[in-house]
């Protein structure tokens, strides 16, 4: 990529990110320099994703903020305990969250329990009222099997996500362009058929501009060059938001993803 692309694409990518602190061991104190990093010279990231424990010192930090609150629910695991992660949406949404990631139980879906993947992201779908939002993670990296990955897309569309996301960053293999090429297709063939329009966050991998490029030049071939915004596409990324700031600056960056 030329210089001037490389400007122009971290530009366009600063304000599509959820800026993530997942680790294990994550503290108060990192939730608020991550909320510190996440209004920048050159505009916000779109959202914050954080662990529901640190939902609530979230909303108060960033009280009149334009940047919202995701937080994961079912995470990593995607387990089958559909009541508690009912229980687990509704006291992050009381803490203040805005968004709600949640992991579907994928490994029941590969197992062939399609059914059982419906019911739960109903359910926690139903516990979700507007204006906040439900992101489906699939864990592609996981389902591997292209038409696993197209069916679950399917599903997570028809049982009301706003986003399908791709992974939970915590497997061995995370966002990959493949499976983005068939979420995104899906995305394109439900749009058509019921006229709602639902979003796509790559997660877990995407650490340079170059590899966020790639993203936004398939979303743009597949979707339209006037799709891509804040309320269609996300980055789900710790390190993307330094390779953007060295970007837009014309500097070196060299600091890696941790998520």
């Amino acid at each position: 990529m030329t210089e001037a692309s490389i400007k122009e694409t971290a530009k366009r990518a600063l304000g599509l990110i959820d800026l993530t602190n997942l680790n294990d061991d994550c503290t108060a104190e990192d939730v608020a320099a991550l909320i510190e990093r996440s209004t920048t010279p050159y505009g916000h990231t779109a959202a914050i994703c954080i662990w529901p424990r640190f939902v609530k010192q979230a909303a108060e930090l960033l009280k009149n903020s334009p940047v919202r609150i995701a937080t994961v629910v079912n995470f990593p695991a995607g387990g089958e305990d559909t009541a508690a992660v009912i229980e687990e949406t509704k006291q992050a949404l009381a803490d203040g969250a805005d968004e709600i990631d949640l992991v579907m139980p994928y490994r029941a879906f590969a197992e062939g329990r399609r059914g059982f993947a419906e019911d739960q992201i109903k359910q926690v779908r139903e516990a979700i009222p507007a204006p906040a939002l439900l992101k489906v993670i699939l864990e592609t990296g996981e389902l591997k099997d292209p038409r696993l990955i197209h069916v679950a897309s399917e599903v997570a569309v028809a049982q009301g996500a706003d986003f399908i996301k791709t992974s939970t960053g915590k497997v061995k293999v995370n966002a990959t362009l493949e499976a983005a090429e068939i979420m995104l297709n899906v995305l394109r063939e439900t749009s058509k058929e019921d006229h709602r329009t639902v979003g796509f966050k790559p997660a877990g991998g995407v650490r340079s501009v170059e590899d966020a490029a790639e993203y936004l030049k398939l979303a743009d071939e597949l979707m339209g060059s006037n799709w891509v915004s804040a309320a269609t596409f996300r980055f789900g990324a710790s390190g993307l938001l330094d390779a953007v700031l060295a970007g837009i600056e014309d500097r070196d960056n060299t600091t890696k993803e941790t998520y």
